[in-house]
């Protein structure tokens, strides 16, 4: 007999602004707290030191999450020229220095290089699999980690301000997997200095943005009404890019049965099946059938 799920079933996306200091998992267990919602997951791990949009999924959207994960992102980080710290940003211990400090011409010519795909090597203090470990926590017992280099994509990438001679704020818009820490310590490497991230915001995901985003201090306040909430956003956010289809009632009925249904002249590829008002699941439609792919338990 399967354990009944402690807590309230709530379905929808919250758009948290994560602040410093704390990390994507705090916010989802205080989410928790606040909500009481029977599960809750994040969208894209946000580093302790950085701030700014962290997508929290509740119950069935939970189901979605892999889609906004996928979705290209946009950050603001500033770099600190002239110390290299073992972390790449801020919080970690300083490993090298360096008297030069490029000029902004010498930054505008190097930019171009930093975009479309690249090879990248993510931080050794990241969350990445190495032979069953995770990377940070092999590099905090001392172990020397090499990190593989793999493509990322960066769809734009501007210089926005040099506030003093040690720092340089910049914008980037990349893809999923992109680390920004180290694409200041590549940037910095190749303008002949050394750099860290001294901050850094998410200001988007997909159809989330930093404007519209709240502290998780402003939700508890506010979901002391939860009938009169309005920033939970729908299940079906994070499926805006997928084309909605309707089904009859029957359809419906097989196809939270798990069973396949025709449906014709209609093209292949994911769709978010809605049965009237409310979204079903997602299907995957093939030669004029339809098979159900995630089922939402609504």
């Amino acid at each position: 007999m399967a354990r009944k799920r402690r807590g309230t079933p709530i379905h929808g996306w919250l758009n948290i602004d994560k602040a410093a200091g704390v990390t994507s998992a705090h916010v989802v267990a205080r989410v928790k707290r606040i909500t009481n919602a029977e599960k809750v997951g994040h969208a894209g791990t946000l580093d302790p030191f950085a701030t700014g949009v962290l997508p929290i999924a509740l119950g069935e959207a939970t189901k979605t999450v892999g889609y906004i994960v996928d979705d290209m992102k946009e950050y603001r980080f500033t770099v600190r020229w002239g110390e290299a710290r073992n972390t790449d940003d801020i919080e970690g211990e300083i490993e090298a220095t360096s008297d030069h400090r490029p000029s902004r011409e010498d930054i505008l010519a190097a930019l171009h290089h930093f975009t479309g795909t690249i090879r990248q090597r993510p931080p050794a203090y990241s969350a990445i699999l190495i032979r069953g470990e995770r990377a940070y926590k092999l590099a905090r017992e001392g172990i020397d980690v090499t990190m593989p280099e793999r493509d990322v994509h960066i769809a734009a990438l501007q210089l926005v301000g040099i506030p003093d001679r040690d720092h340089a704020i910049f914008d980037v818009t990349c893809g999923k997997g992109t680390y920004i820490r180290a694409l200041g310590r590549d940037l910095a490497l190749r303008l002949g200095t050394v750099a860290h991230l001294s901050a850094l915001r998410r200001l988007r995901v997909g159809p989330f943005c930093a404007n519209d985003a709240i502290s998780l201090d402003k939700l508890a306040k506010l979901w002391q009404c939860p009938a009169e909430f309005q920033d939970l956003l729908p299940l079906t956010t994070a499926l805006d890019d997928i084309p909605a289809l309707a089904v009859t009632e029957p359809q419906a009925v097989r196809l939270r049965h798990g069973n396949d249904v025709a449906i014709p002249d209609q093209a292949d590829g994911i769709v978010c099946v809605m049965d009237g008002n409310t979204p079903l699941g997602l299907a995957k439609m093939e030669a004029g059938r339809l098979y159900p792919v995630r089922i939402f338990n609504i």
